[in-house]
């Protein structure tokens, strides 16, 4: 590898290598008994409070199950036009609910609605019953998942938040497995942006039960809850100049604190940081190919790069490629031939593969004499 060529991408706004303690400590506390606010395509923790306290969710808690059907869904495994029997158990659920019967059906789609917008009870054991069998198989794959995602925090003990011995998490882990249900399944904002809708051919009225799609721009969803003990608990998403920002709130003491809090921590967030895509300052030029069916290959970035950054500090960014000057064929589409280095204040801050756009199959012996005598004669 040899480098080709470097170039400054000036005056960009950028993190500026603040730490998470020190980003954390900058974060405007808030009156609950924890918080987290993360930013949802990087994943960043923009600041924290309590963050690891293990605490009830409430009904927060079917963040999770919503992840879990979404995931079906999404995997072809669960349509959201399939049918579900209502069991004797789901329509004995008690607190939030949509008063479903036993042995009534209802839709995967109604029964997401049910939950998204009226966080019932029963249309989320409903939905359990269906994918696992029962709730209890459910809850094995809850917890299973929220290993997977790093939840470490976690033990879910059902998939709707009623109270129950040993069932908690934390800010951090529901803002963990909010980023994946918001960020790998987008179609779950048909369901959690839903203000007002109905089931039973309109014989039932759903209300959302966060009150900030009305209250907060470009609020997304997420999930509230409630109960005695946990307090007023959420998670919520909100996206504005194309990023979205994920604010859980565990403990509160009443809605409107609630609010307060997620209001507090969003704006922050927005006024704080914005998102930039980091690119090569000028083109990538074509690469020579040796020995190769074509003469050069066209270099590409292995994928896009956007940086979470500050916008208190202003930076001089620099964007150095590194490429080879020719690869010998054959050469394989995504082969690496090179690097897009970001560097603030001499730090690098990001590293992106280089790569191949197209296979270059590699000359046959009568190619490369064919080869031969076309310069041969085109040299007379």
């Amino acid at each position: 590898m040899k480098k080709r060529y470097a170039a400054a991408l000036a005056a960009v706004l950028l993190l500026g290598g603040m730490t998470p303690a020190a980003r954390a400590a900058a974060t405007p506390s808030v009156p609950a008994k924890a918080a987290v606010l993360m930013e949802k395509e990087t994943g960043e923790i923009l600041g924290e409070q309590n963050a690891h306290d293990k605490l009830e969710p409430a009904s927060v808690t079917k963040v999770m199950t919503l992840l879990l059907v979404m995931e079906a869904i999404d995997s072809g495994a669960l349509s959201p036009d399939d049918t579900v029997q209502v069991t004797a158990r789901a329509a004995s659920m008690g607190g939030s609910q949509v008063y479903l019967k036993e042995g009534e059906v209802m839709t995967v789609r109604d029964l997401l609605k049910a939950v998204a917008v009226a966080s019932g009870n029963d249309a989320a054991v409903a939905l359990a019953e269906h994918l696992a069998g029962n709730e209890a198989a459910f809850v094995e794959k809850m917890n299973a998942r929220a290993a997977e995602l790093g939840m470490n925090d976690t033990t879910f003990v059902n998939c709707t938040g009623l109270p129950a011995p040993g069932h908690l998490t934390s800010a951090y882990d529901i803002a963990l497995m909010s980023r994946e249900l918001i960020l790998n399944h987008p179609t779950i904002r048909e369901y959690t942006t839903i203000w007002m809708d109905s089931l039973r051919d309109g014989a039932f009225q759903l209300a959302n039960t966060n009150k900030l799609l009305r209250q907060y721009e470009g609020c997304t969803g997420l999930k509230t809850g409630f109960t005695a003990a946990a307090g007023y608990c959420i998670s919520a998403t909100a996206e504005r100049g194309g990023m979205e920002l994920i604010s859980v709130v565990l403990g509160a003491q009443t809605k409107e604190v609630r609010t307060e809090c997620v209001q507090t921590l969003m704006n922050y967030g927005f006024a704080s940081y914005t998102v930039l895509e980091v690119r090569p300052a000028q083109a990538l030029a074509p690469v020579d190919v040796l020995l190769g069916e074509a003469t050069t290959v066209q270099p590409v970035l292995a994928s896009g790069s956007r940086i979470l950054v500050e916008k208190s500090q202003v930076n001089a960014v620099e964007t150095w490629v590194t490429i080879c000057s020719d690869v010998e064929a054959p050469v394989e589409a995504g082969q690496k031939l090179g690097e897009l280095t970001v560097t603030v204040g001499g730090q690098v801050r990001e590293t992106i593969d280089i790569v191949a756009g197209s296979a270059v199959p590699r000359l046959t012996v009568g190619g490369i004499f064919r080869n031969l005598l076309e310069r041969f004669f085109m040299a007379k």
